[in-house]
């Protein structure tokens, strides 16, 4: 009498519709739909901009500055490595597969209050003026980083312009709980 293992086949097959998703997805690259993450240098007046106006963060646990720094913290980490990783199969099936999703359609979603594993905790207490600038200051190193970049906590290796993709649509899904508080004549 032999025994079947039906459940192996549809695990292999996800497996590696998982790990073929982003090669076949990377054709099929998607406009970044919030237009100020487009490209790196509008991102960085985005950023700029936020010491112009009056903005009220729509977030469950962080206050302006504090997103900051979680947005500097990423940039930062592709460049020195992440305190914590997913496991080797999940960066190589499902985060490769989800970014190769964000790719394709020019936008993240995330859970938005979720730290990154492992990061220092966020200042509550500092200044906007301070957040901004760190933000400033990680762009600022990605963008003259020469070196090979540390694996992304769920994305795997990534390429520079695969991390910088990433990164602009963090920001942008980040920015999407940003509101304008200037009065509307």
């Amino acid at each position: 009498m032999t025994t079947s293992r039906p459940h192996r086949w549809p695990r292999r097959r996800l497996l590696l519709a998982a790990v073929g998703a982003p090669a076949l997805l990377s054709a099929c690259q998607g406009a970044l739909v919030d237009e100020r993450f487009a490209r790196w240098d509008s991102a960085r007046e985005a950023v700029l901009a936020l010491m112009q106006g009056q903005q009220q963060l729509q977030h469950p646990a962080w206050n302006l500055p504090q997103l900051l720094q979680h947005l500097a913290q990423s940039i930062e980490f592709s460049l020195q490595g992440y305190p914590q990783a997913r496991s080797a199969v999940f960066r190589h099936t499902v985060g490769r597969a989800a970014f190769g999703v964000f790719d394709a359609r020019g936008q993240m979603s995330h859970d938005l209050a979720e730290p990154i594993p492992g990061a220092p905790a966020l200042q509550a207490d500092l200044s906007l003026r301070d957040a901004v600038q760190r933000l400033l200051d990680a762009m600022q190193a990605f963008a003259a980083h020469r070196g090979l970049l540390a694996p992304h906590f769920a994305y795997g290796v990534l390429s520079k312009a695969e991390y910088q993709r990433a990164h602009l649509m963090h920001l942008a899904n980040h920015w999407s709980q940003m509101q304008s508080t200037q009065a509307v004549a």
